[in-house]
């Protein structure tokens, strides 16, 4: 019975669709750690703009009443800045995830590219070695497979 072959091109095809994901899904991430980054500046600067806000208001005299709202919202906005940080590293730790088995997509992907180099290294040594220099039964091989680079014309 004959073994059942997949051809190189069409795994080196599906590994690239795998590596256009793992990229996607990658820069997703980043995007989502860049908003999440936003944010936390955004919690920051109300932080401190109500702190100094306080700060001037408590120089020029206020009532206890008022210091005691100022403090709450600061101890609110603590709070917050603290919640944007957490999410902040969740988000991180999840993009470098992401950029692990982007890494490990491009790896396949590349290790099949040169593996398709040297197959056609090989056939094309092995064909101008031969005696028979007008022999053209490597081509059927040659058309089946296609190298990575998309300039390759038969």
């Amino acid at each position: 019975m004959k073994r059942f072959q997949f051809g190189l091109d069409t795994v080196l095809q599906y590994k690239r669709q795998v590596l256009d994901g793992a990229q996607n899904e990658y820069a997703e991430a980043i995007q989502r750690v860049r908003q999440q980054e936003r944010r936390l500046r955004e919690a920051e600067a109300r932080h401190r703009s109500l702190n100094q806000q306080f700060r001037r208001a408590e120089a020029e005299g206020i009532t206890i009443a008022d210091a005691m709202g100022y403090e709450m919202g600061l101890r609110m906005l603590e709070g917050e800045i603290q919640r944007e940080e957490s999410r902040l590293h969740q988000l991180q730790t999840e993009a470098e995830e992401r950029r692990k088995r982007m890494i490990a997509a491009r790896q396949d992907t590349s290790s099949l590219e040169n593996c398709g180099k040297k197959s056609w290294r090989a056939m094309r040594k092995n064909s101008r070695g031969r005696k028979n220099c007008g022999s053209t039964n490597w081509w059927p091989i040659l058309v089946r497979w296609k190298p990575a680079c998309s300039d390759f014309q038969h």
